[in-house]
């Protein structure tokens, strides 16, 4: 079996385990094998896991915690899905996911994240804004985190979007 065969027999395992995380310790190999359309399709698999667990989680009331492998893949895919949507220009949407995420975890640095990320996406409308106003990049870098986790003073990108 050669190389892409076996990835893709990885992935269909994971995918048939329902096991996010193991998707994506899959990502690096997938990125550098498929072709574009290919990882549409791949990163459309995760996104439908995420959803799963998302509903799992909504339905027991339960939170999600940094500490679980799955959790935290979950919550990754689901904030990659936010971004997407707010970098499209689907702001509303974009809010919406993130108060999901902000109210879905036990973590208090991600869901304070995500409460930020929130109102920016309603205040800010255009993302290279948010990115340019709002996100402290660099610290975010520091932090370690795959979230945007550090922002600049609030008053800064307020005035800037007119709010």
């Amino acid at each position: 079996m050669d190389k892409t065969e076996t990835l893709k027999k990885k992935i269909k395992d994971a995918q048939e385990a329902g096991d996010i995380a193991a998707l994506y310790v899959l990502e690096n190999e997938a990125t550098e094998t498929f072709d574009e359309q290919t990882l549409i399709a791949y990163y459309a698999n995760i996104l439908d896991l995420a959803l799963e667990n998302l509903t799992d989680a909504l339905e027991s009331a339960r939170k999600m915690t940094m500490d679980d492998v799955t959790d935290f893949a979950t919550l990754r895919a689901l904030y990659e899905y936010a971004i997407e949507h707010y970098s499209a220009g689907k702001n509303d949407d974009a809010a919406a996911l993130f108060e999901i995420l902000a109210g879905l975890t036990d973590d208090e640095a991600f869901g304070t994240a995500m409460a930020r990320h929130c109102e920016c996406a309603r205040r800010l409308k255009d993302f290279e804004q948010f990115l340019d106003d709002a996100a402290d990049l660099d610290a975010t870098q520091r932090n370690g985190t795959f979230y945007i986790s550090a922002f600049r003073p609030e008053e800064g990108y307020c005035e800037k979007a007119g709010v």
